[in-house]
């Protein structure tokens, strides 16, 4: 299984935008500088999440990114979607031609975990991360409910 840090990254952004956009719109060179990722990254990550319509930029000297969706609306799923990541167990990518053009002997097995693990993202929104990271969260969850 691969998740590489275009996946992780990018969902680390969102929940940093998540927790801070309470007094206002969220600097990328702030995330940079609170996660350790670099800036030029994350502006190419936070292009991939606007026009999947998951945060909204707001230009200008007071400018950043908001969420574009409710907080409970936006799932780990649709963050790795909007970057083109694939999380995929298996051997062949799905094609199942793991075996040279054959399906190997346990290309069910990966099949269903990558389904398995699909699903719960599917089932992680950014309300629910919001929840685990109460004791660091800036923001007052209602508030981002609004």
């Amino acid at each position: 299984m691969r998740l590489t840090t275009k996946g992780r990254y990018a969902v680390t952004a969102i929940l940093d935008v998540a927790m801070n956009q309470s007094s206002g719109p969220v600097p990328i060179s702030e995330v940079a500088r609170r996660q350790g990722i670099s800036q030029n990254y994350l502006e190419q990550l936070f292009s991939n999440l606007k026009k999947s319509g998951l945060v909204s930029g707001i230009r200008g000297p007071k400018g950043g990114y908001r969420l574009g969706l409710k907080c409970t609306k936006i799932t780990v799923a649709d963050v790795i979607d909007a970057v083109d990541e694939q999380v995929d167990a298996t051997k062949c990518g799905g094609l199942k031609n793991c075996q040279g053009n054959n399906r190997c002997i346990t290309h069910n097995l990966w099949a269903e975990l990558s389904t398995e693990i699909r699903t719960f993202m599917e089932r992680i929104t950014l309300n629910k991360l919001l929840e685990e990271n109460q004791g660091i969260c800036k923001v007052s969850i209602e508030k981002l409910h609004s």
